[in-house]
Formats: structure tokens, C-alpha cells, sequence
């Protein structure tokens, strides 16, 4: 099976909590937030060497016994094509699978969860659910119904979940982090990630303070008790996650080209 996989880590303690996780990189997203560390794999995918799915299923083996999971990441997993039979190939070697997303193709999230596919999904929230704040967060024009879709799905779903927004002051105000957290009354929380500003796509955010760690901390603590539930864990200001700069790694990675 021909499938562009760009990166391979193979042991993370962040991207799925309480869980110990190799993590697959997929090239490609449709969204050009501002804030993002994966900008090179995102716009320039060819640069980084294709790793086979062989290798990765082989390297898989040896973790038996040691790791929880896998996480498929990217960029933005569910553009790629091939990403059902990738998740069946890795399934029938009997792993756990969580996928990261953003959450515009609810259709392709829901069938993923139908077949079996996924064990637990992780959707990013850029802003609230209104177009001028979304859009201006994912750096392109979103269609805020598909996003009210892919929420849906999750939480009538039957599959574990998990939403997260990195917070960029910037870009969003504390009572806009607020709204967001209103629309999302009954799920299962929402994660705030604060931004770091070494290395964003924009670089207009290169000068800009994250919130730090302490009114972090206090707004994720409105946030829980608005949303009703509490995040999966607080998170400081970060690289790791759906920002990580891939070139970065030092683990089993697609070597740059």
C-alpha cells in the first residue's frame, strides 16, 4: 500500500494521556493556522523522506508489551485517501488507535468510528464556533456547520474523544475561550493549550507572550466548570501535539530531503 507517511516517533507520553504511544505523521492540511509548529510538513511535505509502512509495522512489533497505542497525526490525517486501510493495517496488528483532527470531514470521522477503526479521537477547536473567529485561527474560510457536525459525531459517536484549543492571545481573548467552552456544555471537556512562539507558521507570533502557565491554569479552570466536565490535563506552553516541529525529533523519523 503506497501511503505517505512523513514521520514516525516511536514512544510519546503526550499525545494520548495516560497512555504510552508510538505517533504517525501524515503530510497535508487544509488549514493554515497561524500558530502551527508542523508548517514544513504541511506546505512542504516533499522535503521529508517517506517512511514504509513495512518499517513502521515491523518497529511496531519489537514495542509489543511496552507501548498502549498508536496516534495518527499531521497536518491532517483525513485528507489522506489511503487512511482507512493505514488504520485497518495497524488495527490488525491489534493496536489501540487514536486520531487527531480538525474536524472538517465529519462524514470521513464518522465512518472511521463506524468501521472500528479508532478508539479514541482528539478534535482541535480553533475558536468559537463563528466564522470570523474560526477563520481567523485556521488561517482560511471554515464552514462552521461542518465543524457542529464533526462535535456531533463525536459525542453521539460511542468512541472516546477529547476536544483541545490552543490559546494564542493574539488571536483570541480570554471571554472568546469562554464562548467556546458554552458550546460545548455535555462533552467531555475542553483542553487548553497555551502557544509557543519559537517557531509558528505566522510569523507575526514570533514576538507575541504566551498566556503562561498560571492564568492558563485559572482559565482552564473556568473552562471546566463551564464545559462540565474537566480537560484530559493542563498543558503549558508546548511544542508536543498537533504543533510539535517535526524536524525536531530524534527518534525514528522521516529524515528532511
Amino acid at each position: 500500500m503506497e501511503i505517505q507517511i512523513k514521520g514516525f516517533l516511536e514512544t510519546s507520553l503526550l499525545d494520548w494521556p495516560g497512555k504510552l504511544t508510538a505517533v504517525l505523521f501524515l503530510p497535508g492540511c487544509n488549514f493554515r493556522c497561524p500558530y502551527c509548529h508542523n508548517h514544513s510538513l504541511v506546505i512542504h511535505p516533499e522535503r521529508f523522506e517517506t517512511i514504509p509502512l513495512e518499517y513502521i509495522l515491523m518497529r511496531l512489533k519489537g514495542l509489543k508489551g511496552w507501548i498502549d497505542g498508536v496516534c495518527v497525526t499531521g497536518g491532517e490525517p483525513t485528507l489522506t485517501p489511503q487512511l482507512p486501510l493505514l488504520l485497518e493495517e495497524i488495527k490488525n496488528e491489534g493496536w489501540a488507535i487514536k486520531l487527531d483532527t480538525n474536524g472538517t470531514f465529519p462524514d470521513r470521522i464518522k465512518e472511521l468510528i463506524e468501521r472500528n477503526l479508532v478508539d479514541c479521537v482528539a478534535m482541535d477547536i480553533k475558536a468559537p464556533l463563528d466564522s470570523i473567529a474560526y477563520s481567523r485561527c485556521a488561517g482560511v474560510s471554515v464552514d462552521i456547520p461542518v465543524i457542529r457536525k464533526s462535535i456531533s459525531v463525536l459525542g453521539n459517536g460511542g468512541v472516546d474523544y477529547s476536544f483541545r484549543m490552543t490559546v494564542v492571545p493574539s488571536l483570541l481573548t480570554e471571554e472568546q475561550v469562554y464562548e467556546a467552552a458554552l458550546q460545548l456544555v455535555g462533552m467531555r471537556g475542553l483542553l487548553l493549550q497555551d502557544f509557543n512562539p519559537s517557531d509558528p507558521l505566522g510569523p507575526g507570533l514570533r514576538g507575541i507572550e504566551p498566556f503562561g502557565e498560571m492564568r492558563l491554569q485559572r482559565m482552564q479552570e473556568r473552562v471546566d466548570a463551564i464545559v462540565g466536565q474537566r480537560g484530559d490535563s493542563y498543558s503549558q506552553p508546548t511544542t508536543r501535539g498537533r504543533g510539535y516541529p517535526l524536524q525536531r525529533m530524534n527518534s525514528s523519523i522521516g529524515r528532511r530531503l
